[in-house]
């Protein structure tokens, strides 16, 4: 499966009596770079997380981190009825003797201090093992990949429409091939019987020159090679190695440049030229591509 170098993935859990969130993020890089952040509670198994990263992601900057919070403890409430009492005559006291309107109502009762008290359980330290953190950040990682395939699909669709369209190109570049062999031994024949001003021609040297001239301008070879690596390279997005595709779509972008470049050098020809041109835009855009691809 072809899998983007770009995601984003989320976990939830618990280790020990703490509630622990694991977010984890990708971008494009040519190897595995993991960066790590973990609770102090959780620093000792740094080693245990990244063996665990490393075993879901060959290639891209990965980034994890973790957040952990004790697990919400729901106070017990209660009035002190003795304070409460104090707090009554308290405020009645004094609405007598600065001759207040509205008397005492509860609200008022049960915001003075200490009438409403709040008694929590005791919280215990936080305990936890390392397979209850690795487990949350498999789960986070199967997110992260869930994401990252989609992409991948979505870049494949793209990548083979691209790669369609240089396959066009390459077929219109190989059928104008003879006609241009044609083209430059008429030029060649005209040229010639310029120069020589009606003198006979000696028609087996011309020929040679001929030969030559068509073997400098074949591009038969460079066609051969482009169907090949144009093959490889869908075979490669269709049947996805386990370790990625990434490096070895660059290495045929690479020799596929590498064709289009002769075959420019040996154009000579305004249609081949122009058709070498398309081929280059587009290599360049599967390229930008292809980096996003782990």
């Amino acid at each position: 499966m072809v899998r983007s170098m770009t995601g984003f993935g989320h976990a939830d859990g618990l280790v020990g009596t703490l509630h622990v969130s694991v977010e984890v993020r990708t971008v494009n890089h040519r190897f595995f770079s993991p960066s790590i952040k973990l609770p102090s509670a959780f620093s000792a198994w740094e080693t245990e997380v990244r063996e665990t990263m490393r075993a879901r992601v060959s290639r891209g900057h990965v980034t994890l981190t973790a957040r952990s919070e004790r697990a919400t403890v729901s106070p017990n409430e209660g009035i002190d009825a003795a304070k409460f009492r104090d707090a009554v005559h308290t405020l009645r006291a004094l609405t007598e003797e600065h001759g207040l309107a509205g008397g005492v109502d509860l609200a008022s009762v049960l915001r003075m201090p200490d009438v409403v008290t709040l008694h929590r359980e005791p919280i215990e330290e936080p305990t936890g093992t390392a397979p209850e953190l690795i487990a949350i950040v498999e789960h986070a990682l199967v997110s992260l990949n869930k994401a990252r395939a989609e992409e991948g699909v979505r870049l494949t669709v793209v990548l083979l429409e691209r790669l369609a369209l240089v396959r066009a190109a390459v077929e219109r570049i190989a059928l104008r091939a003879p006609e241009r062999v044609v083209a430059h031994r008429d030029r060649l024949r005209l040229a010639v019987s310029e120069l020589t001003n009606g003198i006979p021609l000696d028609e087996s040297r011309l020929m040679q020159e001929i030969a030559l001239l068509a073997d400098r301008i074949d591009v038969s070879e460079e066609m051969d090679r482009f169907r090949s690596h144009l093959a490889a390279f869908a075979q490669t997005l269709e049947q996805a190695p386990s370790d990625g595709v990434g490096k070895r779509l660059g290495f045929l972008l690479q020799e596929l440049l590498r064709e289009a470049n002769t075959t420019g050098s040996k154009g000579a020809d305004q249609a081949v030229l122009a058709d070498v041109v398309a081929i280059k835009e587009e290599l360049e855009r599967i390229r930008e591509q292809v980096e996003n691809l782990e």
